[in-house]
């Protein structure tokens, strides 16, 4: 059976616990202000060997056995790799910002800080490397990177499965994991499919997957898979993927005053490093949250082409809640910190970035030539139909040797193979108030209730 067949995907994609008679009763007294998705939200349970750990080292004096300090990790990424030179483009201070506010907020357990540091440690040495490479190799600088596609949108809402049909067609390059996680040298294209990273990041990312084993229900994660642009960024340490993996308000409100363009220019320096030894198309990428800097976006690649996706945002709001819990259940016992970061959660807020998008596409700022639509409930009637659609808007060609790989591919993505994304739906009188705040962004992109 393929995932189309699987009745729990019909209408949203996930299998989705509905509220009880009860909890909808007491959702026609409530006001969308006075709900909070996250109550509804529970962890899985740990497995055991996580449990253990952190139970056995909960008497030690974990800073210093696992420590995070800034010279610390210098000191340790520069003997690992014999290099000294981290570049000046100013993250040093988002770096000690970060470290702070993990230090000071996110309430890490024993593996949870291992996992951090075992991944800054990886991302400071890719740092290392890639400033050597460019001295070493300064005609990488000089690649071109032309017309790149950008997909994004709300979390869950289709990002992902789109991501992965169009990495079908040849004539696209996407960023796989081990090359995001291992970027240097950059790959070349007689070793592209057997290079000895690919198994070392599948040995890597394990360890991370063993903590939380429920998040492959959520999202697949694999060294030889395309992976969301946030993952070739983590160098800058100026990015939204860090308050999304850590609760850290005082760098989540440092975020919102930085210039968002210096981690685009180190994204497009990584694609210029990959593509420098191995062209292999136009690149694709996918980034739902990116979906706040559009703007910026688009300065650094000025002649992109966006795929925006759409659905339900009251079915994506449910759905990301539950996934951003278990994003922070994998570090911390305490996923919702003090309580600080909450607008990502908020229907007005959301409603706020479309209102952005929305203007700027009306003013003729963003080329409505450069931007194609993606419904969700559509492509689930039809997925090829709604494939076409895509390929018409951005005026690519879709050959009849990619569209049968792109069937193949969906009829041999087996039923429930990574399991199934359970989460809880917002009462009926907080799905009218907020249906009524979204009604601006469905109308003009004409997306449909799924609830």
């Amino acid at each position: 059976m393929s995932w189309r067949d699987d009745p729990s995907f019909a209408i949203t994609g996930c299998a989705i616990k509905t509220p009880s008679i009860q909890d909808n009763n007491l959702g026609k007294a409530m006001k969308q202000d006075d709900y909070d998705r996250r109550t509804a939200w529970t962890p899985a349970p740990r497995p055991e060997w996580v449990n253990r750990i952190n139970a056995e080292c909960s008497c030690l004096d974990i800073a210093s056995v696992v420590p995070l300090d800034e010279q610390s990790l210098l000191d340790a990424a520069c003997r690992n790799t014999s290099l000294d030179d981290f570049g000046e483009d100013g993250w040093r201070e988002h770096f000690r910002v970060l470290l702070d506010a993990i230090d000071k907020e996110a309430q890490l357990h024993f593996v949870g800080r291992v996992l951090t540091r075992s991944e800054f440690l990886i991302y400071l040495e890719a740092r290392l490397r890639i400033v050597d490479w460019c001295k070493r190799h300064p005609d990488v600088l000089d690649e071109k990177v032309e017309k790149p596609i950008m997909i994004t949108g709300f979390g869950r809402s289709g990002t992902t499965i789109l991501f992965e049909l169009l990495s079908q067609d040849p004539q696209f390059r996407v960023v796989k994991k081990w090359e995001a996680m291992f970027p240097c040298p950059p790959p070349e294209e007689a070793t592209y499919l057997t290079d000895p990273r690919i198994e070392i990041t599948e040995t890597v990312s394990a360890f991370s997957e063993n903590i939380i084993p429920e998040f492959k229900a959520m999202h697949k994660m694999g060294g030889n898979l395309p992976v969301e642009s946030v993952e070739f960024v983590y160098a800058t340490f100026l990015s939204e993927v860090y308050p999304i993996a850590f609760q850290v308000p005082s760098y989540a409100r440092y975020l919102a005053t930085q210039d968002m363009r210096r981690t685009f220019e180190w994204q497009k320096k990584i694609l210029q490093l990959l593509q420098s030894r191995h062209r292999a198309g136009q690149w694709l990428m996918k980034g739902p949250s990116h979906l706040p800097y559009m703007a910026e976006f688009l300065d650094v690649y000025p002649d992109a082409k966006i795929i925006f996706t759409h659905r339900d945002p009251i079915v994506t709001a449910d759905s990301v809640v539950s996934l951003q819990g278990t994003l922070y259940w994998w570090r911390t016992d305490n996923p919702w910190g003090d309580g600080s970061i909450e607008d990502w959660a908020s229907a007005a807020e959301r409603a706020k970035l479309w209102d952005g998008i929305i203007d700027a596409i009306e003013e003729g700022k963003v080329s409505r030539r450069n931007i194609a639509n993606f419904h969700y409930d559509q492509f689930m009637q039809d997925p090829i139909s709604s494939i076409r659609t895509i390929y018409t808007e951005l005026e690519l060609t879709l050959t009849p040797a990619t569209e049968a790989s792109m069937r193949t591919y969906l009829a041999e993505r087996p039923q429930e193979k990574f399991g199934r994304h359970q989460y809880e739906l917002a009462p009926p009188a907080v799905v009218a108030e907020e249906r009524r705040i979204y009604g601006r962004y469905q109308s003009f992109f004409n997306v449909s209730d799924e609830m």
